[in-house]
């Protein structure tokens, strides 16, 4: 694997530690695009805010930056800036060679690794006597946690380059993104009738008790190869001795393949719906296309410019379906050929979550990398 020179590795690591102790869950991302912009400005790179924080329920819009190359060729990297929501403080510690959270919480790897490394990419690219080969267009996402919303709502049209990378699937360095599916939100609020659970528990009809009836009678889980189903959150009632008289829950499904994606989704609502009935409960569902999935030919340009340089580098590329989105979802879905790559993190979205040393620092050799493939001969794989 490629080194990375002593003075970036030690700048990687304090901008990763700076960026994780900065808590930024969706929505709550501009402590976070303020410290990243201001970093980014110090070396003269400006880095512009749009417009849609009010599409995406976030206090910022997203960051766009460009560090232009000696011809008219660049590629664009991206990271999303917020978190999964916190359960407790983050304290960023190295031990057993890699970064982790003090507290049981998220460290927020997911994605500020990514984050970091862009950042360091940007210095190293600005401390250099002369523009790159190849440009550097940077985009700094919000709410990716919570829809995609700030790639949903970013124009797309603003890009100048021919490709894209996110850095942005927990698992080892060397996986590229190749698939990825749709993701249907279902949110059921169950209405039934109150009553004093003592005295009159026969006059009330239980949201509680029908939710639970129609979770039980769901399949959930891995439902086949490409296709998962959960029930994520619920809550309702008042009062251990009130009849609940609503309960609200949140489940979805994902796949890529659309029928059975469908499938599933219509057996959930099904199972609601006959479970209210028994309870003589009244159900009303709101239903919600989060992001569509993709499927991408191995020889699709960005998937073998990634190949070869992660060849460069002695991994070896391997094609991946993931169960998870990204930007990329959201990029592609506008018409930008993008693909996700692996950051080498590990335990996303959970209290554990970490990652080593050296994939924080491979992740920065990967993207230099990415450039220098982009800068080689277009037989060689480089951008045309």
């Amino acid at each position: 694997m490629s080194a990375v020179a002593d003075p970036h590795r030690r700048q990687l690591h304090e901008t990763f530690e700076t960026l994780c102790s900065i808590e930024s869950p969706s929505g709550h991302e501009r402590d976070c695009a303020n410290w990243v912009a201001s970093e980014l400005e110090a070396v003269g790179i400006a880095a512009l805010q749009d417009d849609t924080a009010a599409t995406t329920a976030s206090d910022c819009g997203n960051l766009h930056a460009l560090i232009p190359g000696r011809g008219s060729r660049s590629v664009m990297m991206c990271a999303h800036l917020d978190t999964v929501p916190l359960t407790a403080r983050v304290e960023p510690v190295f031990r057993d060679g890699g970064w982790e959270n003090a507290n049981p919480g998220i460290l927020g790897a997911d994605n500020k690794a990514a984050v970091a490394v862009l950042i360091e990419l940007a210095r190293i690219l600005q401390a250099t006597s002369e523009p790159p080969e190849v440009g550097l267009e940077l985009v700094f996402t919000v709410s990716e946690e919570i829809g995609l919303r700030g790639a949903k709502a970013f124009d797309a049209g603003r890009l100048v380059s021919a490709v894209g990378f996110a850095f942005d699937h927990a698992s080892p360095l060397g996986e590229i993104v190749t698939a990825s599916p749709s993701h249907q939100r279902l949110t059921a609020t169950i209405t039934g009738r109150a009553a004093h659970a003592g005295i009159r528990p026969q006059d009330g009809r239980s949201a509680i008790a029908a939710a639970a009836h129609g979770i039980a009678a769901m399949r959930l889980g891995r439902l086949d190869a490409s296709t998962t189903a959960n029930v994520g959150t619920i809550a309702g009632g008042t009062a251990a001795n009130v009849v609940p008289e609503q309960c609200r829950l949140q489940g979805e499904v994902r796949g890529l393949d659309e029928p059975s994606l469908q499938e599933a989704l219509t057996s959930m609502v099904d199972a609601l719906q006959d479970a209210a009935d028994a309870a003589e409960c009244d159900l009303d569902l709101e239903l919600e296309r989060m992001f569509d999935g993709y499927s991408t030919k191995p020889s699709l340009h960005a998937v073998q410019l990634a190949a070869g340089a992660l060849s460069d580098l002695g991994y070896q590329p391997k094609m991946i379906t993931s169960g998870g989105g990204s930007d990329v979802n959201a990029f592609r879905a506008a018409g930008f050929e993008c693909v996700n790559l692996a950051n080498g993190t590990e335990r996303n979205h959970e209290p554990g979550e970490r990652v080593s040393a050296e994939s924080l620092e491979g992740g920065l050799a990967l993207a230099g990398a990415l450039l220098q493939r982009a800068a080689a001969p277009t037989d060689q794989g480089g951008l045309p």
